[in-house]
């Protein structure tokens, strides 16, 4: 418990837990970018180059984030932050692993088997934000939190100019398939954040806060996903921060999936991991600057400029046509867009929650974030197919406009009290 340590032990602890949580995040970070921008390319040399099943590799990644997120968090809840970590890691290594041998051999099922525990990875990289929160000081929970997404920059950025090395190393050295290298050092990035997990996160951030197995210290049931979902329609703050992380995951990555098979598609194939790099930078590389907004300008009006972002962006996208020169703007502003309503709405979550709540409603968010992320992700390819890239920008515009109109709502509704 926290009672039991001094300020300075917990602020030195906390640090040590920055720094563990940064340089995992930076190779999961990158085994991530590097493996799920060829996804949709193993997608179409398994069923051809016109498939309109292109986004179903993202959205697979997606969707074992969501299932596995709820998982990790309650075995999070139940004994820490470190051993849900290991457990997400070891599963991305395997995953990672089964995904290459499904490139490899082209068999759907493998590959899709391999990216389904693959999204372990992610899953573990979203819930690291989290654990910087633990043993944060209110007022600076976002300026922790936005430095594990700025750890991302490093390994985001670089993992896709990876692929090409990855690619030629795998087919020069073992006679691999062109896109087997990816997977396969995806999982040796894994690896690593596995290894600096397991021997330097002590003490574990979560049991110095006193939030280990909080529900049973207090005398309360392990709860559901429907007791969970229960505290989300009690808070008004909480639907609204979960409504940020949802909208902002499933525009970001409905637009973000098709536009390397976009860009493919027009002959550009070589210059969409350039575009997908500058979108990560803008996903990351402003965190602690949104960190710092939120902290001192608060959460809704980090929301709102997220929104603002985000309607930009894809319209941006979808008036780019056949020329890369306005994807690089429109992705840039859309991860910048996403940093903003993710940063915004996880702080929001955290503040708006209770200790004994905080973990299993954490991974609930992050499961429903990631879920309907890959819904947007699978279906993309799809609505590409059949109304073009264009018209799935414009969805995303909708998307955000949605989330505008309900923060201004909030805003709206808490200062009329204060009026009063």
């Amino acid at each position: 418990m926290t009672s039991t340590r001094t300020a300075e032990e917990i602020a030195g602890i906390q640090k040590n837990t920055l720094r563990v949580l940064v340089a995992s995040q930076i190779a999961g970070s990158a085994a991530l970018a590097a493996a799920v921008t060829v996804g949709a390319f193993v997608m179409q040399d398994i069923l051809g180059q016109s498939t309109p099943w292109g986004g179903a590799a993202s959205a697979t990644v997606t969707m074992g984030t969501a299932f596995m997120a709820q998982m990790l968090a309650r075995q999070m809840n139940q004994h820490g932050r470190r051993r849900g970590l290991q457990l997400g890691y070891s599963f991305a290594i395997i995953g990672g692993l089964i995904a290459g041998v499904g490139a490899e051999t082209k068999t759907m099922w493998v590959f899709i088997l391999g990216l389904f525990l693959f999204g372990n990875g992610q899953a573990s990289n979203l819930l690291s934000r989290y654990a910087a929160t633990d043993l944060a000081q209110p007022n600076n929970r976002a300026a922790a939190m936005s430095r594990i997404l700025f750890a991302s920059t490093f390994g985001a950025v670089f993992g896709p100019l990876l692929i090409r090395p990855a690619e030629e190393l795998g087919m020069s050295l073992f006679g691999w398939s062109q896109y087997t290298g990816p997977w396969i050092f995806s999982g040796i990035f894994f690896f690593t954040s596995l290894i600096n997990t397991t021997v330097r996160l002590r003490p574990d951030p979560l049991e110095v806060a006193g939030g280990l197995n909080s529900q049973a210290a207090a005398g309360l049931p392990k709860r559901s996903f429907k007791d969970v979902w229960r505290i989300f329609k009690g808070s008004a703050e909480g639907r609204l921060a979960l409504t940020s992380m949802v909208i902002s995951q499933m525009t970001m990555v409905a637009v973000m999936t098709m536009t390397p098979v976009h860009l493919k598609s027009h002959g550009h194939e070589t210059v969409s991991a350039y575009v997908i790099s500058l979108h990560i930078v803008g996903m990351y590389a402003f965190s602690p600057l949104i960190g710092k907004f939120s902290d001192s300008r608060g959460r809704h009006n980090t929301i709102m400029i997220g929104a603002l972002l985000l309607m930009g962006s894809t319209v941006m996208s979808a008036l780019a046509g056949d020329s890369p020169a306005l994807l690089f703007p429109s992705l840039w502003l859309l991860g910048i867009g996403w940093s903003f309503g993710l940063i915004g709405g996880s702080s929001l979550l955290v503040d708006s929650v209770a200790t004994e709540s905080r973990v299993r409603v954490q991974g609930t968010a992050d499961l429903l974030m990631s879920f309907f992320g890959g819904m947007a992700g699978f279906s993309s390819g799809f609505i590409r197919k059949a109304i073009g890239f264009h018209w799935l920008s414009n969805l995303g515009t909708v998307f955000a406009a949605v989330l505008l109109v309900s923060v201004i709502v909030r805003v709206g509704r808490v200062s009329v009290p204060k009026s009063a």
